[in-house]
């Protein structure tokens, strides 16, 4: 078999490829850099990626570079508390914290270590991709060795294009970039103090049209701080923007950088056997966090349905459609929720600005937006399978299986799978695909009582991605 050509070994490209080797795919993965890239980017993942880290094998050795997230609380231009949302720091109904804060350079390092550990993954780093020839049907990758500028050609059994905002590939199958109208300057500053601030420990944001700002913990000592630039604006004392944060406390900085917050869509996700991942397919702004998880999503989406055309005879090209189907309105709803958390946020800088801040004091208060403010729950694929409950998660709780407690995905394995707390109905137990694992959903099985209450006498199936297929 061709390997599966992954562009660009980021976290979703690196990903991509750990999912599809578990699955015996092999992989050929193509970055300019040898090494990660070693600033800061990504700094929050909620517990639905957590779980896909799970799948990863690196769950674990990521809860040891991240902390937990505490909550958001809202301050005025004077730094005073308008509105305090407290996050739980216990688990959420995937096993893990439902925000987690954490420094990119740590899960890059992560993920490289966990494509080392696999032989069916081929790394080749300072590789450049210029050109994908026959993508309908029969890629091939050709790519440049920036050592020596010796060319190569790799033929491919599919192409990931996970090279980020710029990428080459989307610019090589011809998919155009869709504006959704949002476009602003931040300035973003990382930096590790010479000792603890004193600052609450969730997210500060600082809803000021004068002069917007975001400040967050990520590790010991460790700090972001993101301020809004007005358009045409002259450099910024980014030190005097940061002394009225550090009380005198000395700070180096890791990384001083201006960045455009945009929000985007690749015209298309899929040119035949060339699929778009990560930046390449979309951009998010800031605001809820999203912009990895998204891309994460994408790598856990098309990874089962690739490895099963893969193994398909003839393949299974429904599968493969269903890819851009299902991500792009989820991606589409995320940006859109991103945008509306933004302009509350950041409180806009036009005339209405100072209305718009008297108005949001007084909507945070509002009874039911600290669910709304600090949910973690993405929305529901459409478009999967029926039911009330089909494009949602299952919640993963501990279970004990043949006397050993374990993730419920332990137990559940790589495949499809099927709950149930009695005798599944014979109308779902015929829609089940080859080999799925079936699960009685007992009290021994089941012992804090999770999976009954959230089946609540129904049968449930899953797709390999712990997508609610159906549920009758």
């Amino acid at each position: 078999m061709d390997p599966v050509v992954v562009a660009g070994a980021g976290p979703v490209g690196a990903a991509a490829a750990i999912l599809l080797a578990q699955r015996g795919v092999p992989c050929l993965v193509l970055d300019r850099y040898a090494e990660p890239y070693p600033l800061p980017r990504a700094v929050h993942l909620d517990d639905e990626v957590v779980r896909i880290l799970q799948e990863l094998g690196i769950a674990e050795a990521f809860l040891r570079v991240s902390r937990p997230g505490l909550g958001l609380r809202l301050l005025d231009g004077r730094h005073r508390v308008m509105a305090e949302f407290r996050r739980d720091e216990s688990a959420g109904p995937h096993g893990y914290p439902q925000a987690n804060m954490f420094d990119q350079p740590d899960l890059e390092r992560l993920l490289r270590a966990r494509m080392a550990e696999l032989p069916a993954i081929e790394f080749v780093g300072a590789a450049e991709v210029f050109a994908v020839d026959r993508p309908q049907t029969a890629p091939v990758v050709r790519y440049r060795n920036l050592a020596d500028g010796r060319e190569h050609a790799a033929p491919a059994a599919a192409v990931l294009g996970c090279d980020g905002a710029n990428s080459t590939v989307r610019e090589l199958i011809g998919a155009r970039r869709v504006d959704l109208r949002f476009a602003e300057r931040w300035l973003v500053v990382d930096g590790v103090c010479d000792e603890d601030l004193d600052a609450w420990g969730g997210v500060h944001q600082v809803c000021d049209p004068r002069r917007a700002a975001t400040f967050m913990q990520l590790g010991p000592r460790r700090y972001r701080w993101e301020f809004r630039l007005f358009d045409h604006e002259p450099p910024v004392d980014a030190d005097a923007l940061l002394a009225r944060w550090l009380g005198g406390v000395g700070v180096r900085i890791v990384r001083r950088a201006e960045y455009t917050f945009r929000a985007e869509l690749a015209g298309r996700w899929r040119a035949g056997r060339v699929f778009l991942l990560g930046d390449a397919a979309h951009q998010t702004p800031p605001f809820i966090g999203q912009g990895l998880g998204a891309g994460l999503r994408d790598a856990y989406n098309l990874a089962w349905k690739l490895a099963a055309d893969l193994a398909t005879p003839g393949g299974a090209e429904a599968l493969l459609d269903s890819y851009e189907r299902e991500r792009a309105p989820h991606v589409r709803a995320q940006i859109r929720l991103a945008k509306v958390a933004g302009w509350a946020m950041t409180g806009g800088q036009d005339r209405a600005a100072a209305v718009r801040r008297v108005v949001l004091g007084a909507v945070w208060r509002l009874p039911g937006l600290k669910g709304l403010a600090l949910r973690s729950t993405s929305p529901p694929l459409r478009g999967v399978g029926r039911g009330r409950r089909a494009g949602t998660l299952c919640p993963q709780p501990r279970v004990v299986l043949d006397g050993r407690e374990m993730w419920l995905d332990e137990a559940l394995g790589p495949g499809w799978a099927i709950l149930h707390t009695g005798v599944p109905p014979a109308t779902l137990r015929d829609q089940l695909v080859a080999g799925a694992r079936e699960l009685h959903v007992t009290p021994a099985l089941d012992p804090s009582g999770t999976l009954r209450r959230w089946l609540r006498g129904r049968t449930a199936v899953l797709r390999p991605d712990r997508v609610v297929h159906a549920v009758a």
